[in-house]
């Protein structure tokens, strides 16, 4: 703000609504005819407010004079100036703001903002004298002298607080925009390593070169996963949710069958068992359901006993696709649970297994995208069970 633009100041005035019922009170209480807010720095005394029943002339934006006044003194001085009959008051009789102004009756009051910062006066002037001597009203006028410099601090803390937020949302973005790009590039490199393993295969029959080569293929499989694991996090939080493209399938599950075996693949040491039931004419994104599906598969592996097959099922259960997914093994702690699907909490929470903790959530969230829901159950008994639920069709699509 330049020295002269006041304008803020003007504006922030402008915004607390109290104010044009406050100068009306101030007029009412003292019987004045003008009553005005003012900011008055070392150098200018500009209005704010007014409220003018005698034509003075002085609108919001309009300046006076700064020596001209007696809000210069109460600057310095900080305490109210009240005075009802200028031309019998022993100091003010011989004043010049009453004579250069033809006043008679006066009373300004400091704002003071919560910093101890001066930031003008509530004042009303008359050219005829009023009965300022009943000590109510500058009680009055200071209590609304202090409700005005409340809604000043308010103002700018919610300004600052917006400028704070704004500023922490730009940060998040650029760190989401770097993640999303970092994850985007690193597609590149992998796609590299997994050509050049099939070009090694092709090459041997060492059998310590292919099982190379295989741990080689299955490190960059779980790689994959991992960056669209972060592509989907960064994606979602930077568009509002994983996006999703709902068609009708008539073959999902072959497409649940297919990501079974994918993982089977990857995943020898496991074994699983598996129903796979469902009709035609779904409407979803069969890409996103083989993710979520292969999702809750890779936590089943991970956390699940390695002794008890991991249990599949997908079915049609009246208007709902349900899929779930259940493994034997420790129950979920407790306080994991209203952590589960929530990313990068799998560590805070002391949960055993390797990850970003991604996996969960992503499933949840194309759930979501899909208008159903994502569950749990976990108990000793029963192994764990996650079931995920979603609507067979959408009317409105």
């Amino acid at each position: 703000m330049s020295p002269t633009d006041f304008s803020p100041d003007i504006e922030a005035v402008h915004r607390i609504e109290a104010v044009p019922v406050i100068l009306s009170m101030v007029k009412h209480l003292t019987g004045m005819r003008f009553a005005a807010v003012a900011r008055v720095t070392e150098k200018n005394w500009v209005a704010c407010a007014v409220d003018d029943s005698i034509d003075f002339g002085l609108k919001p934006g309009g300046e006076l004079v700064l020596e001209s006044t007696i809000c210069h003194e109460i600057r310095q001085h900080r305490q109210p100036v009240i005075f009802g009959h200028a031309s019998r008051h022993p100091l003010f009789s011989a004043h010049h703001t009453p004579k250069t102004y033809g006043l008679e009756s006066y009373i300004s009051i400091p704002i003071v903002t919560a910093n101890g910062a001066f930031f003008g006066t509530l004042c009303a002037i008359d050219s005829v004298p009023a009965n300022l001597d009943d000590p109510a009203i500058a009680k009055t006028l200071t209590l609304f002298a202090q409700l005005i410099a409340m809604s000043l601090d308010t103002q700018n803390n919610l300004e600052l607080t917006q400028a704070a937020l704004v500023s922490a949302n730009e940060h998040g973005r650029l760190r989401e925009q770097f993640v999303a790009v970092l994850g985007h590039d690193l597609r590149t490199p992998l796609s590299a390593i997994r050509m050049s393993a099939d070009l090694l295969e092709s090459k041997t029959s060492d059998k310590r070169s292919l099982s190379l080569i295989s741990a080689i293929r299955s490190s960059s499989t779980r790689m994959g996963l991992l960056i669209e694991n972060v592509l989907d996090f960064a994606r979602g939080r930077l568009g509002g949710g994983i996006p999703s493209k709902r068609q009708l399938v008539d073959d999902l599950e072959q497409t649940l069958r297919q990501t079974l075996d994918e993982v089977q693949a990857s995943h020898p040491q496991a074994s699983f068992s598996h129903s796979l039931t469902l009709p035609s004419g779904i409407h979803c994104d069969p890409l996103r359901m083989g993710q979520l599906l292969s999702n809750l598969l890779g936590n089943a592996v991970t956390h699940g006993s390695v002794s008890t097959p991991i249990v599949v099922q997908a079915y049609a259960e009246a208007n709902e696709i349900v899929i779930s997914v259940t493994n034997q093994g420790p129950p979920i702690p407790a306080e994991l649970m209203p952590l589960l699907f929530e990313p990068f909490t799998r560590s805070e929470a002391g949960y055993r297994g390797e990850g970003l903790g991604l996996g969960l959530y992503i499933a949840a969230q194309i759930a979501n995208a899909h208008h159903g829901s994502l569950s749990v159950t976990s108990t000793l008994e029963s192994g764990t069970c996650f079931v995920a639920r979603f609507p067979a069709q959408f009317k409105w699509l």
